[in-house]
């Protein structure tokens, strides 16, 4: 096969002040969008579906134009595009003839021209129409077809969106309280409500009582979803057949249930040697008692590891081995106050970069992961605990979690808290967790946040 890389060159200023920082890529079939690090959304390339909400002699545009602000999340189908914000609301714009934006009807018109002229702006991309306070980059009636500029999505108001994924005419979209909605296409089942009826409007997808969802995917026709305790389910078009609702996997990761499971293309970047990289080789040897040099036992259980490793990898065992502690001359350490689980997670993830979901696989043990990350100083995967802690958050603990972020001094997670309270504020003061904030003054402190946010305007 023989393999042609193009280099894009995206037009940029000589004002380094103005630079923008790209966190975030994904591309339709012909057309790209990235996400910046101060949340703001744009679009490039062709325009025949209005993904870009630009304009062009051709329906063409290769100018990166700003789309959206104040973004979290991004994801692109064939020719549509959608978003999620910080406040959990999700827009799509693009094309929608079999309801792929979730806006509660199929239209879909090409047509692109302005009814208005935009001011030209000194900005990086050149010609961008101004943010509106909403997040629009200018307002709905600049265009002639209201499809073209992002359309909120119909998902309960009192929901929280964390995750948006598009396959190629659907999209599945993770709540705050571990709910997938899906709309579009569903001609293979793929929006996993038990029929193959698209819908232009969010339709739940099936899960089993007391499943909670953590994660998603899809690629062309295929939908997967990741539980809290870790199984892979997929549904949609599975190799040719059609499955409406999902099925559970034996799958370990979403890339190797894809290429099981999904379309027969590259589900993840090819490596051509068929032995396992370091890492792979890293994640064979932890707990390897043939390789092993160094056991620690928790709660009566041995751990086998290597002491190169843990020294090349935390700083906490690097301090331990290099120093005169007494651990230096043992071949067996023994760790008390930390569950075993929780502790095997922890040595796992400084091999593999991964938390194991099998193991944390209760928002307890996230918390206890989290608490023995602070103490080892390792911010990455504090990073990935708070990561899964959001996914959790519910009326009942949110108030414990703000309390939670307060004493550990995450400003991610407590304004996440604070913006999930704002939404549930009359349910969340009637929680026992709510009573027993730690004090009068972070209760007041809550309380202030959530004023801020809008909580009481009404």
């Amino acid at each position: 096969m023989d393999l042609t890389f193009t280099l894009i060159n995206i037009p940029t200023i000589q004002d380094s002040q103005n630079m923008k920082h790209v966190v975030d890529i994904a591309c339709g079939n012909k057309h790209s969008i990235i996400l910046t690090k101060n949340d703001e959304v744009y679009a490039w390339e062709s325009n025949n579906s209005g993904q870009l909400l630009g304009n062009s002699t051709y329906g063409l545009s290769i100018t990166p134009k700003l789309i959206l602000s104040n973004v979290g999340c991004i994801s692109c189908g064939d020719n549509f595009t959608m978003a999620v914000t910080r406040n959990g609301k999700v827009y799509g714009w693009g094309n929608n003839d079999i309801g792929q934006l979730g806006i509660g009807n199929y239209e879909s018109k090409n047509m692109l021209r302005q009814t208005v002229s935009v001011q030209r702006s000194n900005s990086l991309w050149g010609q961008i129409p101004p943010v509106s306070q909403a997040g629009l980059a200018g307002g709905a009636s600049n265009f002639e077809n209201k499809n073209i500029t992002p359309q909120l999505v119909g998902i309960p108001e009192n929901l929280i969106v964390d995750k948006v994924t598009c396959g190629l005419n659907h999209t599945l979209a993770l709540t705050d309280k571990g709910i997938i909605y899906a709309w579009g296409g569903n001609k293979f089942g793929q929006l996993g409500n038990g029929n193959q009826t698209e819908f232009c409007t969010p339709v739940v997808v099936s899960q089993m009582e007391n499943m909670r969802w953590v994660d998603i995917a899809a690629l062309t026709n295929t939908s997967i979803a990741v539980t809290e305790a870790g199984r892979i389910y997929v549904w949609g078009d599975c190799r040719g057949e059609c499955i409406s609702t999902p099925i559970a996997t034996s799958s370990f990761n979403v890339h190797d249930t894809f290429g099981h499971y999904g379309p027969s293309i590259m589900h993840k970047p090819l490596i051509l040697n068929e032995k396992p990289d370091i890492l792979g080789c890293l994640g064979i040897a932890f707990d390897d008692s043939l390789t092993s040099d160094f056991k620690i036992q928790v709660e009566g259980k041995c751990i086998y590891v290597h002491k190169v490793i843990l020294k090349i990898c935390s700083l906490h065992f690097r301090t331990m081995f290099e120093h005169d502690w007494a651990e230096n001359n043992q071949s067996v350490i023994e760790i008390d106050k930390v569950s075993h689980d929780v502790y095997k997670a922890y040595l796992k993830y400084l091999y593999t970069n991964t938390v194991d979901l099998y193991l944390i696989n209760t928002f307890e043990k996230v918390s206890e992961l989290f608490d023995l990350a602070n103490a080892y100083c390792e911010d990455n995967l504090k990073k990935q605990c708070i990561y899964r802690i959001k996914q959790g958050i519910t009326i009942s603990n949110v108030a414990y979690f703000y309390s939670f972020a307060v004493k550990y001094d995450t400003k991610e997670l407590r304004k996440f808290c604070i913006r999930f309270a704002v939404i549930h504020m009359r349910a969340v003061v009637k929680t026992e967790n709510f009573a027993k904030l730690e004090n009068e003054n972070l209760m007041n402190r809550f309380i202030n946040e959530a004023s801020r946010a809008g909580c009481f305007k009404n």
